[in-house]
């Protein structure tokens, strides 16, 4: 909450207004959003068939590297003795650092009674829910046996083999069905209104119904906003814990370990403001494309852009401080296993890794102190394509350097990906791709009655 403390609750000036005058009317809202999906006449989605294209066909390597996995075994990957966990498991981190942010960014900012929220909420909990599905696919193909994957579970004990309760496999299995199962119940709840305005809206019996069915009777009594309000704040409520217990837990997998850089009790918050960090990042990118894909520019402001600029900038000193905190701790705590992992981190093999990963994390976002930099959606839109590939290498080096560099040189070995470590890492790419275009295909990608009620309270100033 450190990060988002920093952005005021004031109402926006003029020039920093969350809806564009343009669209201050609650029709207007409707329109705009409802659009694409009920008036598919007046659009052209000549570019959503492109990327839907080009989706499909990374998705379908993406399953075909898992069909390969499970025939012949992980050894098509780039693992050997020493690096037992490559791309796999760093995937699996970064993608659930990506899952973890959308509902927290969500339920933070509503907690925090934070009115820019209302035109990102909607895809921010959708990408939670397709990156925490993907994520949970990694430590399942990584486990070497997969059809044994029950056994992460407490199913009866008839063969006289419980689970290993202390493995971190176990943490991140519950940790990631819990955090799933509420992400779908919140994105589901606050979907429900929107829904029922689809419903009216539909000019088809068959989109009626769909969305009648799906609406579960929804009518807008007060009666039902009253419900609706209560349990929304409830959900909130919950979730901020969650998330923060969620990505804590990913990151004692590592710090639970006695490896040289691992065991470092920074670790949990660490991994949640890194989560943060790149989710935040991946909210921007798509935000900008949803702005850009659906015109929703009345909607999505530089506003929009301006202060999560401003969240990524304090996220980007805070990775700082992180980095710099390992560093001297290392220095400080005088182990040689230590100090040679970070002089490793600088010179070694994967040193061009290490730089490029302080570069796009640490020194790139500084150019966030100038206005003109955050009131342009071009340019935090590249930014924070950056700040992905950064914490994508931040994931792959602390999994590779500490294990190709740990406290025995004899058994120093370096991890070489083979081609089959990119299909998986770019197939899981194109997977979320695919959900998440299929997803602002059927379902309004910006929250209509949270909007509206902006638009009402302004109009009320």
């Amino acid at each position: 909450m450190t990060m988002t403390a920093t952005i005021s609750a004031r109402a926006p000036a003029a020039s920093e207004r969350w809806v564009l005058p343009e669209v201050q009317s609650l029709e207007t809202v409707n329109a705009i959003v409802a659009a694409p999906l009920l008036d598919r006449s007046g659009w052209s989605w000549r570019a959503w068939w492109i990327g839907f294209s080009v989706s499909l066909v990374l998705t379908g390597a993406f399953l075909l590297a898992i069909f390969l996995i499970f025939y012949r075994g992980i050894g098509i990957w780039g693992v050997n003795s020493t690096v037992v966990w490559g791309v796999a498991i760093a995937d699996y981190v970064w993608w659930i650092g990506i899952g973890n942010a959308g509902t927290l960014i969500s339920s933070m900012l509503l907690l925090m009674r934070q009115q820019w929220r209302a035109s990102t909420n909607r895809f921010a909990e959708a990408m939670t829910l397709f990156a925490a599905a993907i994520a949970g696919i990694f430590p399942i193909i990584h486990l070497g046996r997969p059809l044994y994957f029950y056994w992460l579970t407490p199913y009866p004990n008839t063969m006289h083999i419980w689970p290993q309760w202390r493995s971190a496999l176990i943490w991140d299995f519950w940790a990631i069905l819990s955090y799933i199962l509420f992400s779908i119940l919140f994105w589901y709840v606050g979907l429900i209104p929107d829904l029922a305005t689809l419903r009216d809206r539909a000019r088809t019996r068959l989109p009626a119904m769909i969305y009648g069915a799906l609406a579960l009777g929804w009518c807008g009594s007060s009666r039902q906003w009253r419900a609706y309000e209560i349990l929304h704040l409830a959900l909130a409520c919950l979730g901020v814990p969650l998330v923060v217990s969620l990505h804590s837990v990913v990151g004692m997998d590592f710090a639970a370990s006695l490896m040289p850089g691992w065991q470092e009790t920074i670790f949990p918050p660490y991994f949640v403001v890194g989560a943060m960090y790149s989710g935040f990042a991946m909210v921007v990118c798509l935000a900008a494309l949803v702005r850009w894909g659906f015109r929703m520019q009345g909607l999505i402001t530089t506003a929009h852009f301006d202060v999560m600029a401003k969240v990524m900038l304090a996220a980007a000193i805070i990775m700082g401080l992180s980095y710099a905190s390992e560093w001297f701790s290392a220095w400080y705590g005088g182990e040689r296993a230590d100090r040679s992992l970070v002089a490793f981190e600088f010179v070694g093999h994967y040193a061009p890794m290490f730089w490029a990963l302080l570069l796009c994390n640490v020194v790139v976002p500084q150019a966030f102190w100038f206005a003109p930099v955050r009131r342009s959606v071009f340019a935090v839109f590249v930014i924070a394509v950056l700040i992905n590939i950064g914490m994508w290498l931040e994931r792959i080096l602390i999994i590779w350097n500490t294990l190709s560099h740990d406290y025995m040189p004899s058994v120093w070995r370096l991890f070489l990906p083979t081609v089959w470590d990119w299909i998986t890492t770019f197939g899981s790419l194109g997977l979320f791709s695919l959900m998440f275009l299929l997803f602002v295909r059927f379902i309004p990608a910006v929250s209509m009655h949270e909007v509206r009620k902006l638009v009402a309270e302004e109009e009320v100033r």
